[in-house]
């Protein structure tokens, strides 16, 4: 049987998993569903009294039947590329067709590990519900705002500690361009006086400022949970660690009870079998839950890398 990893060609964190599953001997298929349809070709069929589709992927150098498929380690698998030939007009037809046959086709396996599921993935990646779930699970989040109100906003911000709030991007934070550069989105400090009339122009996520006296980055691999403090020694790195990796220094910590119980039904209630989490801690121990990721990184941790990999490797070979 075989493993499928679904990550786009440059993914270091998936090259981990994938060192680990090849020193196990375990075989697997690195896939780049971006490949589809222009490199890589997809044939499946059903019929009466079938109750599994049928078919099979073919790359340039390789094949794999549906049926060998054990288990799937569902990455960050980069948007399928059309045909440049595909007239302008009919592009986005073409990619929402690529997209409907491959990922249906992918939900309809049946029998196998997912590590995440793609339908699960998608749930779980959706902040505002992510967010709610994580507080019916018993998890504490700051006080949230999502507007495109610029009153709203100015009340909100009003009404917290030092009429400051966090802002960050309600999306998966694709790069903008401006003045022909990209740019990346992180999350950054606000102020009340700050707040104008371009909160009109989209929805912007507000949340309450915390004090923090660190941040943790808890892994959880099905029942296991993997965590480490987050230290931040750059005034970039306190307002988002991804904007300083060089100024973090990190130390291993013990989940509180309570926090993992919350994490555990936070697994249940979207299905993972991985998600990775961002909580900040205040200067009193509290743990605020912040950000829920179902394809996190993690292999930034150097002490936990290892049992990380090992960890989902389990997973996917469908060890206990």
């Amino acid at each position: 049987m075989t493993v499928l990893v679904l990550t786009r060609t440059a993914d270091a964190t998936a090259d981990f998993v994938i060192t680990e599953l090849n020193r196990r001997g375990v075989p697997l298929w690195r896939m780049d569903p971006g490949d589809f349809p222009t490199a890589l070709t997809l044939s499946a069929r059903i019929g009466p009294g079938d109750t599994d589709w049928w078919g099979y992927w073919n790359g340039q150098h390789r094949g794999l039947s549906f049926d060998e498929v054990s288990a799937v380690y569902y990455r960050r698998p980069s948007a399928h590329r059309i045909n440049p030939a595909v007239p302008e007009g009919e592009r986005a037809w073409a990619t929402d067709e690529a997209s409907a046959g491959f990922a249906g086709l992918l939900a309809a396996l049946r029998g196998c590990v997912w590590l995440n599921h793609p339908h699960c993935y998608e749930a779980a990646s959706v902040a505002p519900l992510a967010l709610a779930e994580a507080g019916r699970c018993g998890l504490t989040i700051p006080q949230t705002l999502i507007t495109n109100n610029p009153e709203r906003a100015q009340e909100f911000l009003a009404a917290l500690p030092g009429r400051v709030a966090a802002y960050k991007p309600l999306g998966r934070n694709q790069p903008t361009r401006r003045d022909g550069k990209r740019y990346v989105v992180w999350t950054d400090r606000v102020r009340h006086e700050e707040i104008t009339n371009t909160v009109a122009l989209s929805a912007h996520l507000f949340q309450e400022w915390i004090d923090k006296a660190y941040e943790v980055r808890l892994t959880a691999v099905n029942e296991a949970m993997f965590a480490a403090e987050i230290h931040a020694g750059s005034d970039a790195a306190r307002l988002d660690f991804r904007r300083d990796y060089d100024a973090l220094t990190y130390r291993v910590c013990d989940v509180p009870q309570p926090i993992g119980l919350g994490v555990q039904a936070l697994l249940r209630a979207f299905s993972l079998r991985y998600v990775a989490l961002d909580f900040l801690v205040d200067h009193n121990g509290r743990w605020y839950l912040v950000d829920v990721n179902p394809s996190g990184q993690w292999a930034f941790i150097p002490d936990l890398r290892e049992p990380i990999t090992h960890a989902i490797a389990d997973a996917l070979e469908g060890r206990p």
